[in-house]
């Protein structure tokens, strides 16, 4: 048998890409390319009339998809082994310049999140640790059996936790949650025992209590108080609460109509364009809007799970699983957030919001994700 018949005889998604194809010579999974380019489009449209109609709020955003767009293009073109080198290092850096947010970061609104770069300008560290975690959980497992033994589970978690408490001591609650949640999606994709998970489950019940009285700040607190009862206090801290509930109720089916919202255009609304535009979009396109969006949404984390199922090594696969379903996470509790399901927590709406690192960011995983699927090789 030649190989060229040997090559028609394999499923589709082993036979490796042809010559004639373009995307794959680029490096760049066309279905999951279309699929951010529709949210993004969306973003924009439904960005437009949050922000007042200022074209200009457009550009800047679109000058943040470019640089997310060259990102995620770049990183397409390595190979996974390359980031599965680089991921310890990468995973160094992050802690090194957490450390360095707590002893000379810039302080704003209360939170000292940011350290200055001489000819970059001010940059979020834990922004890098989004990725570098879940990587780092993920090159752990790649070569151990599954699942896990115990000795390797505490190992894992001590990689996640670190991180996130230099992000709490910021204080930056949610990104520190966000972040200790794409580590443990590692773990549990892993083949975490059921037991261990009721166990944790039984510590955080335990332990939330203390937390609320001796580790959380004072707007942390108010935060939570907001969530369990925000009409004790509407016109204050249960404002932003009751006003996105009010807009996304309003929207009924098929909403007001674009450009038609009231509690954004009347400012009733605060942070409509960027951790709220949820509520803009529901009250603008109603029901039918939301489940566009939801749509567009399951379509690409259902590409990244395709995608991550395929894949041809363990990193590759815990890694690719970790993102798409840490991407669906983000979703969650921004939604969840804006519909009052869970606490204010300041998580954008991912590739929606108005907003520049979470983008790049974004983006970055999904370019590692083009090259998990890119570079498989041809297994005989």
């Amino acid at each position: 048998m030649s190989s060229r018949e040997y090559l028609r005889q394999l499923p589709s998604h082993q036979r490796g890409p042809s010559n004639r194809d373009l995307a794959f010579r680029l490096h760049v999974d066309a279905p999951l390319l279309a699929g951010l380019l529709a949210i993004m489009a969306y973003g924009m449209f439904i960005l437009y009339s949050a922000g007042g109609e200022d074209i200009n709020l457009l550009i800047r955003q679109s000058m943040r998809f470019l640089v997310g767009f060259t990102t995620m293009f770049v990183l397409a073109q390595f190979p996974p082994r390359t980031f599965r080198f680089w991921t310890p290092v990468l995973y160094g850096i992050g802690l090194v310049m957490l450390v360095l947010v707590l002893l000379v970061g810039i302080e704003a609104k209360g939170a000292q999140r940011w350290l200055y770069i001489p000819g970059f300008g001010r940059f979020q560290p834990s922004e890098l640790m989004k990725i570098a975690v879940p990587a780092l959980v993920a090159w752990f497992f790649r070569d151990r059996a599954l699942p896990p033994s115990f000795r390797d589970v505490v190992i894992a978690l001590t990689i996640v936790i670190v991180p996130a408490l230099l992000i709490g001591k910021q204080p930056d609650l949610g990104t520190a949650l966000l972040i200790a949640m794409s580590g443990l999606v590692i773990l549990f994709m892993a083949g975490l025992s059921w037991r261990i998970i009721g166990a944790a489950v039984a510590f955080v019940a335990v332990a939330a209590p203390l937390m609320y009285f001796y580790v959380m700040h004072d707007y942390q607190r108010r935060r939570v108080d907001t969530f369990l009862n925000p009409e004790a206090d509407p016109l204050g801290a249960g404002w932003n609460i009751i006003q996105s509930k009010t807009a996304i109720g309003s929207g009924g089916i098929d909403g007001k109509g674009w450009l038609n919202g009231t509690q954004s255009r009347l400012d009733f609304l605060p942070e409509s364009s960027t951790d709220f535009i949820f509520a803009v979009l529901a009250e603008e396109l109603g029901l039918l809007g939301i489940l566009l969006l939801f749509a567009l949404y399951l379509f690409v984390i259902g590409r990244c799970l395709w995608i991550s199922y395929h894949a041809q090594d363990l990193f590759s696969r815990l890694l690719g699983a970790g993102l798409a379903i840490t991407f669906f996470i983000y979703i969650l509790v921004n939604v969840g957030m804006v519909s009052g399901l869970l606490p204010v927590v300041g998580v954008p709406l991912p590739l929606i919001s108005y907003g520049g690192t979470s983008i790049v960011t974004l983006l970055a995983g999904f370019g590692m994700l083009m090259s998990i699927h890119t570079h498989r090789r041809l297994i005989g």
